[in-house]
């Protein structure tokens, strides 16, 4: 399951350089499938090509936000979700919305980390 961040974030930034992944934003950001990957060109994301190097749309606007599709909750990287051990306030959690096994994340890890 990936994670997101709720309403409740103080944009401290302890979560930004924590992220193996670079799947967390500063709020208004765009954001890359290639931003902290190995990912380049033309990749299959959910049945969809997209172009790693392009911008996308800033997933919230107030507060920082991790872009679920490249969260593997730190598979392959740590033991735990660095974003959720380093949040003062306790705002990054598990999002119900973006299930995904423990097989699937490593997979994805090892997919956007060639070099891993």
């Amino acid at each position: 399951m990936a994670y997101k961040i709720i309403e409740d974030c103080i944009n401290c930034d302890a979560c930004l350089p924590e992220c193996p992944n670079g799947a967390i934003y500063k709020g208004g950001d765009e954001w890359r499938f290639s931003d902290g990957t190995d990912l380049k060109g033309m990749i299959e994301v959910q049945s969809v090509s997209v172009d790693a190097d392009a911008p996308q749309s800033a997933k919230a606007d107030d507060y920082y936000y991790i872009v679920s599709e490249k969260c593997t909750e730190c598979v392959g990287f740590f033991d735990e979700p660095r974003c959720v051990s380093v949040c003062p306030v306790d705002c990054c959690i598990s999002d119900p919305d973006f299930v995904e096994t423990p097989e699937v994340l490593l997979a994805k890890q090892q997919t956007m980390h060639l070099n891993a």
